[in-house]
C-alpha cells in the first residue's frame, strides 16, 4: 500500500541546499501562478466597473489560471518538482515521493509565495480588493466540498500520470501543459458553483489580505481528501511496489 511509503524524513533538510533551494522554487512559481491567476479577475473587474459574473470572465479565470499554471509547473519542475499547490505536495507525499519535512518547507513557501502575490496586486492595483474565493448562492459547503474533492482528485491524478510516474516515458514532457489544462478545465466546470481552488495556497493569500475567512475550511479539507484519494489509488493500481522508485538517502 502507497500509506506505508510514507516518509517522515530529517531534521537536517531544514538546512539542506537542495530542500533550500526547492522550497525557494515553490515561493517563486507560487507568485507566478497567483499574480497571473488572481490578476487577470482584478483586471477583468476594472475592465467591467466590478459588474456581475459573467461567462466571457469565467473563461478568461480557466485561460489565465491554466496559462499561468502551465509556466509556474515548467519553471520548478527541475528544482522542486514544480508542485505550486500544498495539496499536490500531500499527495506526493501519501505516495511516498517526497518527506514530510520537505513537505513542510514546501507549504509554507507556497502559502507566502500566495500572501505575497496578493499583497503585491492589492499595492499594484492602487488597493484593489483581492477577493477571497466563496460559495454562489445556493450552493452548500458539501456541495462546494465535493466540487473540492472531484476537482482536486482529477488535478492530482494528472500529476501523478505525468511527472510522478516512474513509467511516464515522454508523457513528462507534457506534464505542466497537461497540469494547467486540468485546472483550467475544471474551473469551467466549478468556477461558478465555489471558484474551483483546487489549491489551499491560492485560497489562503486572498483570504489574508481580504481578512475574509468565511468557509475557508473547504478550500484545504477538499483539495486534500481528493489528493489522498487520487495518490493512494494511482499508486497502488498502476506504479505498485515493483515499480516505485524509493526515495534517495539525500531526501531523508
Amino acid at each position: 500500500m502507497a500509506i506505508y511509503r510514507i516518509a517522515i524524513g530529517s531534521p537536517r533538510e531544514a538546512s539542506n541546499p537542495a530542500a533550500i533551494r526547492a522550497a525557494f522554487a515553490e515561493f517563486f512559481s507560487m507568485i507566478i501562478f497567483v499574480f497571473a491567476g488572481q490578476g487577470s479577475g482584478m483586471a477583468y473587474n476594472k475592465l467591467t466597473k466590478n459588474g456581475g459574473a459573467t461567462p466571457d470572465g469565467l473563461i478568461v479565470a480557466s485561460l489565465s489560471h491554466a496559462f499561468g499554471l502551465f509556466v509556474a509547473v515548467s519553471v520548478g519542475a527541475n528544482i522542486s518538482g514544480g508542485h505550486v499547490n500544498p495539496a499536490v505536495t500531500f499527495g506526493a507525499f501519501i505516495g511516498g515521493n517526497i518527506t514530510f519535512l520537505r513537505s513542510i518547507l514546501y507549504w509554507i513557501a507556497q502559502l507566502l509565495g500566495s500572501v505575497v502575490a496578493c499583497i503585491l496586486l492589492n499595492s499594484c492595483t492602487g488597493g484593489m480588493e483581492t477577493s477571497a474565493f466563496a460559495l454562489s448562492s445556493g450552493v452548500s459547503v458539501w456541495n462546494a466540498l465535493v466540487f473540492e474533492i472531484v476537482m482536486t482528485f482529477g488535478l492530482v491524478y494528472t500529476v501523478y500520470a505525468t511527472a510522478i510516474d516512474p513509467k511516464k516515458g515522454n508523457v513528462g514532457i507534457v506534464a505542466p501543459l497537461a497540469i494547467g489544462c486540468i485546472v483550467g478545465a475544471n474551473i469551467l466546470v466549478g468556477g461558478v458553483f465555489d471558484g474551483a481552488s483546487m489549491n489551499p495556497a491560492v485560497s489562503f493569500g486572498p483570504a489574508v489580505v481580504s481578512k475574509t475567512w468565511t468557509h475557508h475550511w473547504v478550500y484545504w479539507v477538499g483539495p486534500f481528501i481528493g489528493s489522498a484519494i487520487a495518490a493512494i489509488l494511482y499508486d497502488n493500481i498502476f506504479i505498485g511496489d515493483d515499480a516505485h522508485e524509493p526515495l534517495s538517502n539525500s531526501d531523508f
